[in-house]
Parts: C-alpha cells; structure tokens; sequence
C-alpha cells in the first residue's frame, strides 16, 4: 500500500479522445487497488461554487441551536437534516464522534421527500448548486471505474441515475486537547470507519486531521491540504462489486486545534441496484467474497449501527 494520496487530473473524462479516458481510468483504478483514496483536480466543479458552500455550511452551523435543530435528523426520515455532536459513533469503540452535521439527499420528491432546508437567504440555491456539480464529477468517476474494469464504459449509468447521494456539510469544533491523541482522551472528531457505497468525494479547508489506515492497524497515513482538488475513496458497496479488487479504506478524523469545515459528497447506487460481484473480478474456480445485496439493505444496516440507540 503507498503512503501517499495519488493526485490525478480526471478533466480527460469530459472530453471526447478515448485513449485520454483510457488513461485516466487506469490511475484512478490503480489507486483504487492500492490505497483506495485518491485527490482530483479537473473535476470541473467551479472554486467559487466551492468557496460559496464552504460559507453557506458556516453560516448554517453559526446559528442557534434551536434553529439547527427544527431540522433535527432524528425527526425526518431518508437520512435528511441535522446530527449534533455526539449522536454519532463511527467507531463505537472510540466513543461518540466530535462533529456536528447536515445532511441533504438526492431526491425527485415523488419517490422520496424533499430536503428540510434552513431559513437563510440564498442557501439553498447555493448549496444545491454545489450539489448538482459535484453528483455530476462523482458520476463521470463512474466512467473511468467501469474502463478500468474492462466494462462498458456506461456499466454503472442504469445504476445510478436515482442514486442514493447525500450531501453531508461537517463541522469539527476546536479542541484545546487535539494533540492528535487518536481519539484516546476527549474522544475524536469522526472515529475510524470505511464509507458505505461507491464513492465519496471531500472538499475540506485547510485544516488537517483526515487520516487513512496503512497497512499496520495503528499505523495512520496524513491526508495534506490540496487546494482545489478532491479527496476521493472507494466504498464498501464497490468494493464488493469488484469482489474486493477495489479496497475501501478505513479513515478518520482526529479532533482539530482550530475548527474544521468539510464538505462531503457521497454517491451511492440506486436503492434497488443489487451489489453483486462483476463476473470479471472473479478469479476462476472461486467464488465471490460477498453475498448479493441491494444497496438500500447495505446502507441501512451501516446506519442502524452507526446511529443505533440515538436515533
């Protein structure tokens, strides 16, 4: 495994030479076996669209926490609303996590509600525009995951067009003992934990904290700012699509000296796309490492878990 987060410019996927895709497809797949965390540039989602909802998330987190919780997640449904600190635990041997959340799904609103959004002027347009291009980029990753499979390169489009995607506005208070003690005294920002569908793409700050597992179970790799680009990691559900060619990662956030504002897009499959290993990724003569299940049946078991008594 590297211990370093490969950055790759994935601005060939838009375009039209396939021999570009091709070769873009085979570093991000390359990544996907080895570390299972990559950081893209050329994604195509405007800075200023990025700058825009990094203010729009601290502004929604500056308010009351009344207001915050008139949209309380506890109270909705479809994995919409608000998470306050402490509900949360990643790594339930850690403790409860140190961050406070809000969460927005993809949604047609004639088969699933629509978002709960706050009462601040310009919010919604902002962050549903951030929504809207980051959906897009995750999408087109999609792409380069099915060349670099040896698939059509549209294998997983029919299996993604209503996805389950949520968009996830994090903010970690400052800690007067972050010292990076691994969660070990005050707990930890977001405990250990591997995400749960296809892909995530993270745009942070700034401020450091993100770690990915190495090969040793204590040893922990830094996550450096880069600007601009997104941090990317593969989840569980394509993992076991790729009978585990993919890895996906462990990860956490240790609690931080100054607060820390990240933005989480995670892509996740149809809720009625079944996961079930790509006939390719099977060796000869074995058989798959994961039984069959659809992508709403894997979530929902890792939510169950994640928010148990709490919710």
């Amino acid at each position: 495994m590297s211990h370093t987060i490969p950055l790759i410019d994935v601005s060939p996927l838009a375009g039209d030479d396939a021999a570009a895709r091709r070769a873009v497809a085979a570093q991000v797949g390359a990544a996907c076996r080895d570390i299972g965390f990559f950081a893209i540039t050329g994604h195509g989602v405007p800075a200023a669209t990025v700058d825009g909802t990094f203010a729009a998330s601290a502004a929604f987190f500056a308010q009351p926490m009344a207001a915050k919780q008139a949209l309380a997640y506890a109270s909705l449904s479809h994995n919409r609303g608000y998470v306050g600190t402490g509900v949360e635990a990643l790594d339930e041997h850690r403790g409860a996590d140190q961050k406070e959340a809000f969460n927005l799904i993809w949604t047609d609103e004639a088969t699933r509600p629509p978002n709960a959004w706050p009462a601040l002027p310009g919010w919604r347009e902002q962050v549903q525009a951030y929504f809207d291009a980051t959906l897009a980029a995750a999408r087109r990753l999609h792409h380069a995951f099915a060349l670099d499979l040896g698939l059509a390169e549209d294998f997983f489009d029919g299996k993604i067009d209503r996805p389950l995607a949520t968009l996830r506005l994090l903010h970690y208070p400052a800690s007067a003992d972050a010292a990076h003690d691994d969660g070990k005294n005050g707990g930890i920002g977001a405990g250990a934990h591997t995400d749960y569908g296809n892909v995530t793409l993270l745009a942070t700050d700034g401020v450091s904290g993100l770690q990915v597992q190495g090969r040793g179970r204590d040893q922990w790799i830094d996550v450096p700012p880069l600007p601009g680009a997104f941090v990317c990691n593969i989840g569980d559900c394509l993992m076991r699509w790729t009978n585990d060619v993919y890895l996906s990662t462990p990860h956490r956030v240790l609690r931080p000296a100054r607060e820390r504002y990240s933005i989480a897009l995670f892509l996740d499959a149809n809720p009625d796309a079944l996961v079930s290993a790509i006939p390719s990724c099977v060796p000869p003569g074995e058989a798959p490492r994961h039984a069959p299940i659809t992508t709403q049946a894997y979530l929902q078991s890792r939510f169950d878990a994640t928010y148990g008594a709490k919710r």
